[in-house]
């Protein structure tokens, strides 16, 4: 059964923004038949994974009707600050770009807010009570399976640039990432890779004559590995590849062996939020006991929470994390480095260059 059928009257449609990107609209009618309020947010989270945390908060409060709108994360930090200045905004934002809601937090466009919860947060998934991480997620390799039969897909980032070189017709124009201009988390993933690894523009080199290709959205690039188009994806999020990979029999998923960046989704309440109580309150419902469980077993998006984090499987049904290099990104005003215009004009400039490389 898919998760959209948890939500029976799910009205979605596209709408264009400017710049001519696509937002995916969707609303939820109040469960009650009667509204009383309406709940808006914005999101990185596709509408059908959305869709059970939506319901089952509806199911608290079922007057309450709610607005969706699935955005590129870039575009969500834009939509706040541009609505904000004009007077009102989404009343709960979520994204998994840490960095740009980190900057919503700092540059004071997200309310302070304290849950049931917030006592027993994990201090690095906590900034001042304005930006709390929700998820744990490591950026994974996804494959094709196909494509390796009788052989192991790469494991760690020189096995990456080794096959690149012994399989260079397979691998020619079937390699893809995000595309770092557009995707918030592809730059942080970028920005995270270039910090932890020396190595790292040797393997985007060795991409670049793969002539490798960009996609703004996980999902674009898991449907083009799924069906062949692509042999393998190079730092997708593993929430959404563990989802794949269990209903697309094509998909394969490793956590890289060398490291593995982990990243979280930040929720913040936005200043401006019309309804900021209802946004606090779906927070609330997230950071809670049946949120996070919600979010690790449905959603299979590991658990901020220590006391969920006990009990569900391992790695939210993804994999044993335990005897990984892991190397996750705290939810601190350090991730504003990211962000600076001089930086990031040479980190793409040096990332343009070395895709380039022939």
């Amino acid at each position: 059964m898919r998760l959209t059928a948890l939500v029976p009257a799910i009205a979605s449609v596209a709408i264009l923004l400017p710049g001519a990107s696509l937002s995916e609209v969707a609303e939820f009618p109040a469960q009650s038949g009667q509204t009383m309020q309406e709940l808006s947010i914005y999101s990185s989270l596709d509408n059908d994974l959305a869709a059970p945390l939506i319901d089952a908060f509806q199911k608290t409060r079922p007057n309450v009707a709610v607005h969706y709108e699935n955005l590129l994360t870039g575009e969500i930090h834009d939509r706040v600050v541009a609505e904000t200045e004009n007077g009102a905004t989404a009343d709960f934002v979520f994204s998994s770009a840490m960095d740009l809601q980190v900057k919503l937090a700092n540059d004071g466009f997200a309310r302070p807010v304290q849950t049931p919860d917030t006592p027993s947060w994990p201090n690095w998934a906590n900034w001042r009570d304005t930006a709390y991480a929700l998820t744990f997620e490591p950026a994974v390799f996804a494959y094709h399976k196909p494509s390796f039969a009788g052989r192991e897909p790469p494991a760690t980032r020189a096995d990456l640039v080794r096959w690149v070189a012994e399989n260079p017709e397979t691998a020619f124009g079937r390699v893809g990432t995000y595309d770092v201009t557009r995707s918030g988390v592809g730059y942080l993933f970028l920005a995270r890779d270039q910090e932890l690894y020396p190595g790292i523009w040797s393997v985007i080199e060795a991409m670049g004559r793969a002539q490798i290709q960009q996609y703004p959205t996980t999902s674009d690039l898991l449907e083009r590995i799924s069906d062949g188009r692509l042999a393998l994806g190079y730092n997708l999020l593993g929430s959404y590849a563990a989802e794949w990979a269990r209903t697309h029999p094509n998909i394969g998923m490793i956590l890289p062996r060398d490291f593995t960046v982990v990243v979280s989704r930040v929720a913040v309440v936005p200043t401006a939020a019309r309804e900021p109580d209802l946004g606090a309150e779906f927070l609330a419902f997230l950071m809670s006991r049946d949120g996070q469980l919600l979010l690790s077993q449905t959603l299979r998006l590991s658990a901020v929470s220590l006391e969920v984090a006990g009990q569900q499987s391992p790695a939210g049904g993804m994999e044993e994390l335990s005897d990984l290099r892991l190397r996750p990104v705290p939810v601190t005003p350090g991730l504003l480095a990211y962000l600076d215009q001089a930086t990031r004009a040479k980190l793409l400039a040096r990332w343009s260059a070395a895709i380039s490389t022939r």
